[in-house]
């Protein structure tokens, strides 16, 4: 791809990759501040002044004024791929933090943005009015048609990506799931009859895959604690790493698993008060207000090999270490094993567009098995590389 410009600087292909270290817990916060430190001076900015951190799965994040640093410590290039597209993405109107300055090299690369007003979406939702969560799903539907509409002018470097799937369509795209379901079967503790009906659950459903690749741009990973709220209005929407071209239903996956377990989704500090009930209208909303994304007559089977492909995906990363039944419930061979018996967060979505708009019945949730799992079976993004090769 070639370099894109944002105002004087230039978003250049990355170097080679940096050798990463693993730190204590004391060593990483320092080291982590002096990072990002070293990013604002080599930007031009104040080095010396306040850093505040911010929550992240996958980079070293900062408030540092009127800024937002973001520094990468592992060996790929999807911070250099998001400061590239979002440079292009400006002109959009979608939302994305403007880029002050990128550099670095990959697994120790940078990006400073703008700081956009407002609080992440998810932080606020407890405490808004009905109304106010209503109008706030409206503005999100605006921006991710405005996203879903945009055609990119060249293609994107590829990225590892949440769901166990490749980018083409048809058959060939659930190659690496279901590589990924062989190397599963052999996993201790994991039924492998629960991995075979896996696979015939995929092959059964390979006839509503898209026949072609798609060349819809999708965010990849909305949910609220990347959506900005300034109390009116959607300011922003951040972390564009997993932005690729996709079926435009794939935006839901990520969206709906953060509309049943949003606790997993959000920092530690409100945990307790992000609970599922008060998402229960929000898929309803979002259909209402964007029906593209829920047109499709084979949505269910659509949503179920993205599911599968997700979960499959966390379960490699975090196999279970002890019998299945000491785990908790939602660790992802039980979240995997849910959606194989139709018992899913995608099964309690009414998704009969004749009827009613899709709503999700809350699910109850021991808050002591959120305790257990948060941190290594985050259901949003976990930061590697790809587990299953192509």
């Amino acid at each position: 791809m070639s370099p894109d410009s944002f105002g004087s600087r230039v978003v250049k292909n990355p170097a080679p990759a940096a050798v990463s270290t693993v730190m204590s817990g004391t060593d990483r916060n320092g080291m982590a501040m002096a990072r990002a430190r070293h990013a604002l001076a080599k930007a031009g900015l104040d080095p010396s002044i306040e850093l505040h951190p911010l929550s992240s799965v996958t980079n070293e994040v900062w408030a540092a004024g009127r800024h937002i640093v973001r520094v990468n410590r592992h060996p790929v290039a999807r911070l250099w791929r998001e400061a590239t597209l979002s440079t292009m993405l400006l002109s959009a109107g979608v939302g994305c933090p403007p880029i002050v300055a990128y550099g670095g090299i990959v697994g120790a690369d940078w990006m400073i943005t703008e700081r956009l007003p407002g609080q992440v979406l998810s932080r606020c939702w407890p405490a808004m009015s009905r109304e106010d969560r209503r109008s706030a799903i409206r503005q999100l539907a605006e921006r991710l048609q405005q996203l879903h509409g945009y055609v990119l002018r060249e293609p994107l470097p590829e990225v590892a990506i949440p769901q166990l799937l490749a980018s083409s369509a048809g058959p060939g795209s659930v190659d690496r799931l279901m590589s990924g379901l062989d190397a599963a079967q052999d996993l201790d503790h994991v039924d492998p009859v629960l991995v075979l009906r896996a696979k015939t659950l995929v092959r059964e459903s390979l006839a509503a895959l898209d026949p072609v690749p798609a060349e819809t741009l999708i965010h990849g990973d909305i949910h609220f604690e990347n959506v900005l709220w300034d109390g009116e209005r959607i300011t922003g929407l951040l972390d564009f790493e997993w932005a690729r071209t996709a079926a435009s239903d794939l935006e839901l996956d990520v969206f709906l698993r953060f509309c049943a377990f949003p606790f997993l989704h959000v920092a530690e500090d409100y945990e307790q008060v992000t609970l599922p009930g008060d998402y229960a209208e929000v898929p309803g909303w979002l259909a209402q207000d964007h029906p593209e994304l829920f047109a499709h007559p084979r949505l269910r089977d659509r949503l179920r090999v993205y599911s599968i492909a997700y979960d499959l995906r966390e379960l490699l990363m975090d196999p279970p270490d002890r019998p299945v039944e000491l785990l908790s419930h939602l660790h992802p061979y039980h979240r995997l094993a849910d959606t194989v018996d139709g018992r899913g967060h995608i099964d309690l979505l009414d998704l009969d567009p004749v009827t009613e708009v899709p709503t999700v019945d809350p699910i109850a949730v021991d808050p002591i098995a959120v305790d257990d799992i948060v941190g290594s079976a985050v259901a949003a993004i976990v930061d590697t590389t790809d587990l299953v090769s192509a």
